[in-house]
């Protein structure tokens, strides 16, 4: 009999109900269900004011006319008799419930038997008794009371005595967005030669557009390009009340300071792509409300996470947000500091970027993945019963690896998702790329896979000297940069011989010109093979000959491995000691791959004592990175040494990957259920079960971020990060998907069938 997933029931306004806690609970939902949707099943009541005769998605499973006082008593006992539903989510504002209604939601409250959560979205200082009250009461009903921003916690603690006990800050939702070139878009929205300014949101009053009107006067003398967008229609409840009043007398306003030509209203409720399009566009994002009780705002917060410079009015979310050079800040209905402002800015081109850059940092936490981690750990915690979260796999992605791969290869960095040509190119992120994206066919049959693959070997073989070793560096011009001399190269040719053998592992799917170069190319470094000492660059090569050898036997390849697994245990053997069982004194990066490379050695010669030397060093290793709570890898920031305690941060994703890829080798051998389990857990802090509880992995661009830092993620996505993630990614795929492996059929280098 099929188990029913915990239902978790929303009380909110709703798409397509036009109002900024309708559109924040969509954004919300939608993140938990991608996020969780193996956990728990999301269902909404619907608030309207009146009938409204909306035509709801399926998630609407009730539906409350807030008008109706008798409603609320039905909707509560439907509520209290649904066994299916766990608990419920209020998003509450005081305008939802009016007049009747403030006590007959008060009722509703009182009846309810499941245990509740309450959005505060906004909280007002200075309350009067009756308010004061009323709060007080939500609150002592409630779990938990959820806020967006420190100053509303403050506020509750200060001027409504809420236990900050029961307080939990969790901001407003950002988007992940691809950040694409601004001229691009400009041409797509027929805006080139623009230099734009913009808000938006739902029109009213209290957005205080007049403030903008009033400067741009100024702003055109210095910059006659500029043009303001004014996005959004009027909000539907002042529609109601007053009509176009507002925006009329916006437009009087334009043609009376003849601004014609540099004010553009989109009177559109625009879908979402649309509108973080505009905002990606956007030179100078303006926010000018003249509310300074407005808790936070959503349009303020998408604007940053598209890379906006802000300039804003001092809402409390403003300066919490835009402190230490992250925004401008001025003051309420002020025209002559806002023109100051974006005439400073617009004549500042490195100051916009830094403002961008910074705002972007503080903002990132915010994403909706984020708000849905930090939303299901709460809903765990006010559970009460055992309430197991399950985070969801992603699709497999390669857009952001083609981003980084140009004709040559696959560029080192990047800044946030946008490659950094001036990085140029390695041979550790190419033969990181050829094993990926090798994978990548193997599981999917994607021909155009082969084009990548081809690149990649092609990089590969470019860095290979007569001498028969390789080189890593090499700058956007193509040519080796100074940093080879200076730099130990073993490791960059233990993966270039990892990378060539496990393309010569799936000679029976890819094209054989492929197989033969890569053939070719190995046969040319395993004299120096031989000479490696390197730990690391030694257990790389291992496994590319043990790969090699999986498709051509090779006594000279099983020789080599002998040889070098043999150092390996020697190593092990004069370091190893009680309550220490590794080959070195410390532990640095890749640590994963040394077991590993034993394992695989043991797979080819069937000598025990690697399997030995490989299973008590692998345990011994994840006895140190895997605790109660999830996996913590070695710290890059200090290497961990015998006798000493581990750094606790810096963490990158090539560990956490190569600790992925050892897993699944030792899964396969032993068949110990654990290692699958740590597959999971470990793969999971790609997608937020770290110490930060924030994704490593981004699901826009297909990138991974470069690493988990103590209080930020580092939200470069270079080559290597990416990588990683991808390979791990795929590794899960293996375990973890029903799909049958693909098969290739080639003739004269044709495909076949698929």
């Amino acid at each position: 009999m099929e188990t029913k997933l915990p239902e978790i029931l929303f009380i909110t306004s709703y798409p397509p109900r036009e109002c900024g806690i309708a559109t924040y609970s969509h954004d919300l939902i939608k993140s938990l269900d991608n996020k969780f949707g193996n956990s728990f099943s999301l269902k909404v009541c619907a608030l309207e004011s009146g009938t409204m005769n909306y035509e709801y998605p399926d998630e609407v499973k009730y539906i409350l006319d807030t008008t109706d006082s008798g409603k609320y008593v039905e909707l509560s006992n439907l509520i209290n008799a649904d066994i299916n539903i766990r608990f419920v989510v209020i998003q509450h504002e005081f305008g939802f419930f009016r007049n009747d209604s403030e006590s007959a939601f008060s009722q509703f409250l009182y009846e309810l038997v499941k245990p509740v959560i309450v959005v505060f979205h906004t909280v007002l200082p200075r309350p009067d008794e009756a308010l004061k009250t009323k709060v007080r009461y939500i609150a002592e009903v409630c779990k938990s009371i959820v806020v967006m921003t420190q100053n509303s916690q403050q506020i509750l603690m200060d001027d409504y005595g809420v236990e900050q006990e029961k307080i939990v800050i969790i901001p407003h939702g950002t988007h992940l967005v691809p950040h694409l070139e601004k001229e691009f878009l400009k041409i797509k929205y027929n805006l080139t030669g623009r230099t734009i300014l913009s808000t938006f949101g739902l029109l009213s009053s209290g957005k205080n557009i007049e403030t903008t009107l009033n400067a741009l006067p100024e702003i055109v003398k210095v910059n006659p390009d500029t043009l303001f967008l004014v996005i959004g229609k009027t909000h539907p409840s002042v529609v109601k009340s007053e009509g176009e009043k507002y925006r009329e007398m916006l437009q009087a306003k334009v043609e009376e300071l003849k601004l014609q030509q540099h004010v553009k209203f989109i009177n559109r409720y625009l879908p979402l792509p649309e509108i973080l399009e505009y905002l990606q566009l956007t030179d100078i994002y303006l926010f000018t409300s003249k509310d300074p009780n407005q808790a936070v705002s959503g349009t303020f917060s998408y604007a940053i996470s598209c890379g906006c410079p802000v300039i804003s009015t001092p809402i409390p979310h403003a300066r919490e947000v835009l402190d230490n050079d992250a925004g401008i800040i001025i003051d309420f209905e002020s025209p002559g500091q806002l023109s100051e402002a974006v005439i400073r800015l617009l004549s500042d081109e490195e100051l916009r970027k830094n403002i961008s850059s910074n705002g972007l940092h503080r903002i990132a936490p915010t994403a909706w993945e984020n708000s849905a981690i930090a939303h299901a750990k709460l809903f765990a915690k006010a559970a009460n019963e055992n309430f197991s979260l399950h985070y969801s796999l992603p699709e497999i992605s390669l857009e952001h690896v083609k981003k980084m791969t140009t004709g040559f290869g696959m560029i080192q960095f990047s800044k946030l998702n946008q490659p950094d040509i001036d990085s140029g190119y390695t041979l550790d992120d190419n033969a990181r790329a050829l094993i990926a994206l090798c994978m990548h066919f193997e599981l999917t049959g994607d021909v155009e896979d082969i084009r990548y693959i081809s690149i990649y070997l092609e990089f590969i073989k470019h860095c290979l000297k007569d001498e028969g070793y390789f080189l890593n560096y090499v700058d956007a011009d193509k040519t080796f940069t100074e940093q080879n001399e200076t730099t130990n190269l073993a490791d960059s040719n233990g993966r270039a011989i990892w990378a060539l053998g496990y393309l010569i592992s799936k000679s029976e799917l890819l094209p054989s010109e492929l197989v033969a170069t890569a053939e070719e190319t190995m046969q040319k470094v395993l004299l120096r093979t031989e000479m490696m000492h390197s730990t690391r660059a030694m257990a790389f090569a291992i496994k590319g000959l043990y790969y090699s050898n999986l498709e051509k036997k090779s006594v000279d390849n099983s020789g080599l491995i002998k040889r070098l697994a043999n150092r390996l245990v020697q190593m092990y053997r004069h370091e190893s000691e009680h309550n220490w069982e590794w080959f070195e004194s410390y532990l640095t990066y890749a640590n994963s791959i040394l077991p590993e490379a034993l394992l695989c050695a043991w797979l080819e010669t069937g000598e025990t004592i690697y399997k030995e030397t490989a299973k008590a060093s692998f345990d011994f290793l994840l006895s140190l990175t895997f605790n109660e709570t999830g996996i913590k890898v070695i710290s890059n920031k200090s290497w961990m040494y015998k006798g000493q305690e581990a750094e606790h941060h810096g963490e990158q994703p090539i560990d956490v990957a190569y600790t992925i890829l050892a897993l699944s080798r030792f899964y396969n051998v032993f068949n110990d259920a654990g290692y699958l389990d740590k597959m999971t857990i470990a793969f999971n802090w790609f997608l937020g079960n770290n110490h930060l509880h924030h994704i490593i992995y981004n699901p826009c661009t297909g990138g991974c971020y470069d690493g988990l830092e103590e209080n930020h993620v580092n939200l470069n996505q270079g080559a290597e990060s990416t990588l990683s993630y991808l390979m791990a990614r795929l590794t899960i795929e293996k375990h973890f998907s029903a799909e049958p492996a693909v098969t290739v059929t080639y003739v004269g280098g044709l495909v076949l069938n698929v």
